[in-house]
Order: C-alpha cells, then sequence, then structure tokens
C-alpha cells in the first residue's frame, strides 16, 4: 500500500502581497528547493504575489505549513521535501486541492487522514481497475479504504461544508485497441469532450459517455474531457 497526502495547485498568498512596492528584480521567478539529509533549506524565491509548488521531486511529501513554506525572502523546505516552485504573477487567483493518493494491491487497505467531516470524492483513477464509490472505495470516520487493486488520488472537500473547489477538472480516457475502458472521477454536474486525441471521432453515445462514477470510451475514441 502507498499513501501521500499532498496539496495540488496550491497558491499561497502572503500578507505582504498587497504591498504597493514593486517585486525585487533581483528575485528569481523560479527555483527548485531541496532538503538534504531532512535538512532545512532556504532558497531565493520572489513571493510578494504567492508561490506556486510546481513539481515535487521527492518520495518524501512536500505538505505547507510543515516541510515547505515561504517567507519574505523565498522559500524554504525540510524533512526530504524537494521540489520545484514558482513565484506568481500579481492576477493570479488562489486555488487549493487538498488530495491523498491510496492504493490497493488486491485487497482492502486504509490511508488515514484527518476529515473532520469533510467530504471526499475520487479526482483521478491511477489503476487499470475500476474505482468505483462503495465497491472498491469508501470513506469511514477518519480513513479513505481501497479495495480490488483500485489506485487512486482523492480530494478532501471543505470542513465548512462550502464543498470542493469550484473548477473543472481534466480527465485523460482512452480506448486502446479499440476495447472499453472506464476512467474513473467522482462527477457533480456534467461530462464535456475538451479536445479529441484519436483518428477515430468521439460521439456522445455512441463510443464516449459518463456517470456519476467516471467516463467510459470505446471504440477507439480518446479524449480529454472536463468535469465539473
Amino acid at each position: 500500500m502507498k499513501w501521500f497526502v499532498g496539496v495540488w495547485g496550491l497558491l499561497w498568498l502572503p500578507a505582504w502581497s498587497m504591498a504597493a512596492d514593486q517585486p525585487d528584480a533581483g528575485l528569481p521567478r523560479q527555483v527548485r528547493c531541496e532538503s538534504r539529509d531532512m535538512a532545512r533549506e532556504h532558497c531565493a524565491l520572489d513571493t510578494r504575489s504567492g508561490v506556486q509548488l510546481v513539481k515535487q521531486l521527492s518520495e518524501n511529501s512536500c505538505i505547507r505549513g510543515s516541510e515547505w513554506d515561504v517567507d519574505r525572502d523565498g522559500v524554504w523546505v525540510a524533512f526530504g521535501c524537494r521540489a520545484e516552485f514558482r513565484a506568481l504573477d500579481a492576477q493570479a487567483a488562489p486555488l487549493m486541492r487538498r488530495v491523498i493518493r491510496c492504493d490497493s494491491d488486491g485487497r482492502q487497505e486504509t490511508c488515514p487522514v484527518i476529515l473532520k467531516g469533510a467530504p471526499v470524492r475520487l479526482l483521478r483513477q491511477l489503476s487499470a481497475w475500476p474505482c468505483k464509490e462503495g465497491r472498491s472505495w469508501g470513506v469511514r470516520r477518519n480513513e479513505i479504504w481501497v479495495s480490488r487493486g483500485c489506485d487512486g488520488e482523492f480530494e478532501i472537500g471543505a470542513e465548512d461544508g462550502s464543498g470542493f473547489v469550484d473548477a473543472p477538472r481534466m480527465l485523460t480516457c482512452e480506448s486502446k485497441s479499440r476495447v472499453r475502458r472506464m476512467c474513473g472521477i467522482s462527477v457533480e454536474r456534467e461530462v464535456r469532450l475538451g479536445r479529441q486525441i484519436s483518428g477515430t471521432p468521439c460521439v456522445e453515445g455512441e463510443n464516449w459517455g459518463w456517470s456519476r462514477d467516471g467516463v467510459w470510451v470505446n471504440d477507439g475514441c480518446r479524449a480529454e474531457f472536463v468535469v465539473n
């Protein structure tokens, strides 16, 4: 079993981001910052309009507030976190997804997470085996469980009952060798075709469709879908 808790698309806006003065032109706009031997490391970065974790490089988790954070002069990392960070433009809007990965090797596995009543949904299925709520994944008080080979990334909503980040999610689903494929993702409202990848036309109701558990494709349809 592997599990990992992290934050996706986090834009951290510091208190001094609203200052009238311009950012220091001498500070870099993107940096690779690495904690070696679990030690704390500080890297210079322009943080006045916020910082985004672009890519995690380490197997150790990178969670803001414990493994990384920012100050006036840059970003720091600790406890083995290694990642690439980018300075944001002033007009960037804050967006945060709290995500945990949980996977099963066929048996039921549990991944502990502090929920405090927060809702959970499947953000992205990583396994060939389907992730279907109530059958191969579910939620208990302070844990997510998976079984039957389900491997997925799960999004944790707000504890105050306001739900999940209100932004579309992108999903790539491909029918290879014209074989039917189910791509798991929790659907609240609708799915639409964003970009067709295959030469075969993707026609809703014929070779692709969706349900609350995800998107299915068949007969060679390969495409990127927008999920709401």
